[in-house]
């Protein structure tokens, strides 16, 4: 294969415009050479790579591998650029990070705040995401990095361990739930409970896990953050889902009672997800190597 990168360039922008002709101008290339372009591409793989019509063109199934790779060398020519921008002009671009609700509010804000100090050129673009989007979010290519559970399937990515991050339930000193030897999530749900927004990561988790038990959750009232919720369910609103780390930083200034949660899928880690961590640009990397600390 004879390609290089105005070749890729031109294939990928032929294929988002379906027509040769707006790809040629997409990469400032005259139509003629445009056309001689892909076809010596074709020639030089022994296979077409469009199938072209009246209407435009669409890839073969040769086209569609190309295209993706295309897209991965182009994205690795980007990072190089800006690694070797740091040499001239210091750190300069945007990390995309998605995370679920626990990581946004219990670990990462100090973390973040200690990677723009050190990287002063860099910016975040951090947005709280369910694991599962997270993880297409991430094949597709709309995030760099994620943090999520370790319980949905993330092949075909690489993760790095972050943080233990049990989910615990919470109930006020004097609930009826409290006299339940050892209450699940299951018996919580014959109570009200007292959850984050309907959008929030968390809050979809918990209305998936009860609806897989044939079950509903009893939305008494949401909160905005794990410190309203806490303090609600401490005043007696009802009972609450809240990762361990949130409930023992509210403990000792609140009175509620801590029940671990049996169901396994409470005993939940986080992890670091990244499609290729030695891919990113070295800013991104560097957030990587402060997460981990």
């Amino acid at each position: 294969m004879h390609f290089d990168l105005i070749d890729l360039r031109l294939f990928i922008n032929t294929l988002e415009a379906a027509n040769i002709t707006a790809g040629a101008e997409r990469s400032h290339l005259s139509l003629a050479a445009a056309s001689a372009r892909i076809r010596a591409m074709e020639a030089s793989l022994g296979t077409p790579l469009l199938n072209r019509t009246r209407r435009g063109v669409n890839p073969t199934p040769a086209g569609l591998a190309l295209g993706q790779h295309a897209l991965r060398v182009l994205q690795q020519v980007d990072h190089l650029q800006f690694d070797l921008a740091q040499f001239a002009q210091g750190s300069q671009g945007q990390v995309r990070l998605l995370c679920n609700t626990a990581a946004l509010t219990e670990y990462l804000p100090e973390l973040l705040a200690g990677f723009l100090q050190r990287f002063s050129g860099v910016d975040l673009d951090v947005q709280e995401r369910p694991s599962l989007q997270s993880v297409q979010d991430l094949r597709d290519g709309r995030a760099d990095l994620a943090i999520l559970s370790d319980a949905v399937d993330t092949s075909g990515l690489q993760t790095l361990a972050f943080r233990d991050d049990p989910l615990v339930l919470i109930m006020p000193r004097h609930h009826p739930l409290t006299q339940t030897p050892s209450p699940d999530f299951i018996a919580s749900l014959d109570h009200r409970h007292v959850c984050l927004g309907a959008q929030s990561a968390l809050a979809l988790h918990l209305d998936e896990q009860a609806r897989r038990s044939a079950r509903r959750l009893a939305v008494r009232v949401r909160a905005e953050g794990f410190d309203g919720l806490i303090r609600m369910v401490a005043h007696g609103a009802g009972v609450g889902v809240v990762p361990r780390a949130a409930a023992e930083r509210c403990h000792g200034h609140l009175d509620f009672i801590i029940e671990p949660l049996s169901e396994p899928w409470a005993a939940r880690k986080l992890v670091l997800c990244a499609t290729d961590f030695a891919s990113l640009p070295g800013y991104a990397r560097g957030l990587v190597e402060l997460l981990q600390q």
